[in-house]
């Protein structure tokens, strides 16, 4: 009986203890858009804006659409600008953040739209190859 009450005590003051505990900074997330619009992330890098622009097609992903523009000189690659990415809530813009510089340094690099996908952003990569070959086929590449 002893160390019944004595287990009930402890808890109900580890609880006390636990609900009373206030963390030093309250984080405060901005409220998730209702849309995605054009991305203004770091994966918005045109490059060499000299050349032949190509906009890619909308693609839809489970997030949200996904769109990409190419720079065309000399029937190179020279630049990608991610017009549209998933923006819905600040994991996607976190996720988007880290994977589309990652795809934009890889196309170019390719010189194609047969790049790795980006661990943790799946759907978010498969629409930009989607969209990233919609813009060459439409370039004629």
């Amino acid at each position: 009986m002893r160390r019944a009450i004595f287990a009930v005590v402890v808890t109900a003051v580890g609880l006390v203890l636990l609900l009373s505990f206030k963390p030093h900074d309250l984080a405060v997330a901005e409220p998730p858009s209702a849309n995605a619009g054009p991305w203004a992330g770091d994966g918005a890098s045109l490059g060499d804006d000299t050349g032949t622009v190509v906009d890619g097609d909308v693609t839809t992903t489970r997030w949200g659409p996904v769109q990409v523009r190419i720079v065309l000189s000399a029937g190179k690659l020279t630049g990608v600008q991610v017009l549209q990415a998933p923006a819905g809530t600040s994991m996607d813009v976190a996720i988007n953040d880290r994977a589309l510089p990652i795809l934009d340094r890889e196309a170019l690099t390719a010189q194609s739209a047969r790049i790795d996908t980006v661990s943790g952003a799946t759907y978010t990569s498969d629409g930009y190859v989607r969209s990233l070959q919609s813009a060459l086929d439409r370039a004629g590449l």
